[in-house]
């Protein structure tokens, strides 16, 4: 079997009970997938994961959470007076740092899950220095929702 390919096992049906009334045999499909030189077995789409996702922390973005509220503690502390300064002082684009800047308004609930490493996968940078909402619960359907 090349790693490509999936073996099907089993057909869903209810659980049968034996005629002595001692074994019950219950049918699970599953599909076995070969990868990387191993089996993996793969649930139905529809099923609940057996075990939790494991945490794929993203650098990238735990990065730019720290960066964003460094950044916002030197301008309410005074050391810088304006954006463009403090841009200029780091050495980057003052666009750059105010689109970052809003990653301190992010939900409490969603930086949690990147630092944790339980955001979704598909949630990347780019898509959190766009335009988001402000209210926290329309964030989380935004982002978060799967």
């Amino acid at each position: 079997m090349t790693s490509q390919q999936n073996l099907v096992v089993g057909k869903s049906r209810r659980p049968t009970l034996s005629r002595d009334g001692l074994t019950i045999s219950v049918h699970i499909p599953i599909t076995l997938r070969h990868q990387g030189g191993r089996k993996q077995v793969v649930t139905p789409s529809d099923a609940a994961p057996w075990i939790p996702r494991a945490a794929r922390i993203d650098s990238t973005l735990v990065k730019a959470i720290v960066r964003a509220h460094r950044w916002r503690d030197m301008l309410e502390s005074g050391r810088h007076a304006t954006v463009r300064d403090l841009a200029k002082a780091e050495g980057i684009n003052e666009s750059y740092l105010s689109r970052v800047l809003r990653l301190t308004l992010l939900a409490p609930a969603i930086i949690q899950s990147i630092l944790e490493g339980h955001q979704p996968p598909g949630l990347e940078l780019d898509g959190l220095l766009g335009p988001l909402p402000l209210n926290w619960a329309q964030q989380q359907d935004l982002l978060i929702a799967e």
